[in-house]
């Protein structure tokens, strides 16, 4: 058997986490380790997670778009008691906004705790997900700043998002690269759904709102 120094592993994590913080501070939407999107997994997806029977699948597909985490946790929590709930979460979730997010929806991430809530907290506003990734990695290590981050996001601002900002996005493509910047400058919710909905319905508009952010006019 292979052992590994106490120093070693920690030269390992540190590198880790440097990784991280070079990753291109362009992704808003924190990378995925495994878990589910509510709002974008397939019935088939959903089905083989615990407890989800064919009609709480059903139900689920049914009520998207979810907006917020606390609006999917109140529609499980009609078919799933709050343990169930929190056994499918580490493997399907939505990821909540680290500038907005309600104390509710940070405490449904799931590891999280009391500690960790104030300090998600603490660092507000977040200009990008890099900087949380940093504010958070004074509290625990590479591999926690990993996990924690599948399940958040910071808003990808509409009028300079680059093309890896949007791309960031669950469900984005390069179609939606296009249309997102040929739509420039963009002012309001307003002209978001009337442009965007030219391509895609209204659920699917209102999903994508929930990850962009239109910065106010200087």
């Amino acid at each position: 058997m292979i052992t590994t120094s106490r120093p070693a592993r920690a030269s390992v994590a540190a590198a880790v986490f440097a990784l991280l913080l070079a990753a291109p501070v362009t992704a808003q939407v924190g990378k995925n380790l495994g878990a589910l999107d509510a709002n974008l997994a397939t019935a088939e997806q959903l089905a083989a997670l615990p407890g989800m029977t064919p009609a709480i699948v059903e139900a689920v597909v049914a009520g998207r778009p979810y907006l917020t985490m606390t609006a999917f946790d109140a529609a499980l929590g009609k078919s799933l008691t709050a343990a169930q709930r929190k056994a499918v979460y580490p493997k399907l979730f939505l990821a909540v906004n680290l500038n907005t997010a309600t104390d509710a929806e940070i405490n449904l991430i799931p590891g999280i705790g009391p500690k960790m809530l104030k300090e998600f907290k603490e660092y507000r506003p977040y200009a990008s997900l890099a900087v949380w990734r940093k504010e958070i990695g004074k509290y625990v290590d590479a591999a926690e700043v990993a996990r924690l981050e599948q399940y958040v996001f910071v808003p990808v601002e509409l009028n300079a998002a680059t093309d890896e900002d949007i791309l960031s996005i669950p469900g984005a493509g390069r179609r939606m690269v296009r249309e997102f910047k040929e739509y420039r400058p963009w002012k309001n919710e307003a002209q978001f759904q009337k442009e965007i909905g030219k391509y895609v319905d209204a659920k699917e508009v209102a999903r994508l709102w929930r990850y962009v952010t239109i910065a106010p006019a200087k």
